[in-house]
This record gives C-alpha cells, sequence and structure tokens, in this order.
C-alpha cells in the first residue's frame, strides 16, 4: 500500500506531539544549563549530569527536528522504506 505525500502517519507520533516534543526538550536543555551556570557541578557529578540530562534532551530535539524535517518535505519514514 502506497503512501500519499502529507498523509498522516499510520504509528508513531502526530506533529502537535513532535513541537511538544521540541519544546520540551529546549526546555530542558536551558534549564540544564541554567542550573550549571548558577550552581556549579564538579568532579565526576558534572560529566553523569551532562551526559545523561543532557543525551535525553539533546538526542530527543535532534530526533524530533529530524521527524518534522521529513514530515515537511514529504520523506518516507524509515517503515515505508521497508515495504
Amino acid at each position: 500500500m502506497a503512501a500519499c505525500p502529507g498523509a498522516a502517519v499510520k504509528y508513531g507520533p502526530d506533529r502537535n506531539e513532535l513541537w511538544f516534543r521540541l519544546v520540551f526538550s529546549l526546555a530542558g536543555l536551558g534549564l540544564l544549563g541554567f542550573a550549571l551556570a548558577r550552581h556549579g557541578v564538579s568532579g565526576l557529578a558534572w560529566f553523569e549530569i551532562v551526559l545523561i540530562a543532557g543525551g535525553f534532551f539533546g538526542g530527543t530535539a535532534v530526533w524530533t527536528v529530524r521527524q518534522l524535517v521529513r514530515d515537511r518535505n514529504g520523506t518516507p519514514s524509515d517503515d515505508e522504506r521497508r515495504k
């Protein structure tokens, strides 16, 4: 079954949820940066906080932007390419 460009994806988040995820991720990165700038963390705790929290929020932001760009350009998703 061929999908029409711009048609809703059967599985996965819709554009509204993707925008929410992007805003939430950027807010999380901003709060993380603010907390580190304001209070500072030393030793391995700094590495752990940046690696885990920054990786989560940053990775989610990158993935979300990628999905939004794909959806806008009508690029087929990974599932559609496998067919």
